[in-house]
């Protein structure tokens, strides 16, 4: 499915290396804004580094497998304000491994079209199973996907750190 969506003066399309900078632009502020205030300074500033630095994006959004299908962005007057990525996990099951918004976009129904807009890519696909985490005490993002049908299946010490918890979210699509 490489077909652009336009709604409402919307953009929804798989991303581009031209949307690299975007698409880190709006992870580390969207990562800023949901985590940044549940975590120290220094582990923002590293997660950010690690996980959304253009070089990384840049291979992420260039490479595809059926672990990873790629990010895909909301623009709005040619701005990415938005994005989306995932894969499968297994027979029939889709992953959402990352989902940021432009903070400022936020609560405009952006985020459900986007959401909306992959899940339809994932059932083109034959995902009959969509998943996620999200940390325990993310306010942004939790209610979010409540209201979007994704069901909490359960609790687990994040790998690698003694203090976070994610919480894994199901839906059937």
């Amino acid at each position: 499915m490489d077909k652009i969506a336009i709604t409402e003066g919307l953009i929804l399309m798989k991303a581009g290396p031209e949307d690299v900078k975007g698409i880190a632009r709006v992870c580390r502020e969207g990562w800023r804004a949901t985590y940044g205030y549940l975590e120290d300074e220094s582990y923002v500033s590293s997660v950010i580094e690690e996980y959304y630095n253009e070089k990384r994006i840049e291979n992420e959004v260039t490479e595809f497998s059926e672990n990873w299908h790629g990010y895909f962005v909301a623009k709005e007057g040619g701005e990415v304000v938005g994005a989306i990525g995932g894969g499968t996990i297994g027979q029939e099951i889709g992953e959402i491994f990352v989902f940021y918004m432009n903070p400022n976009k936020r609560n405009r129904g952006i985020g459900t079209k986007l959401l909306n807009y992959y899940t339809d890519y994932q059932k083109n696909i034959g995902i009959k199973e969509q998943w996620l985490s999200a940390q325990k005490g993310n306010e942004k993002a939790i209610p979010f996907y409540e209201a979007k049908g994704f069901v909490k299946q359960s609790e687990k010490r994040s790998e690698g750190s003694g203090k976070h918890v994610s919480i894994r979210y199901m839906r059937e699509v």
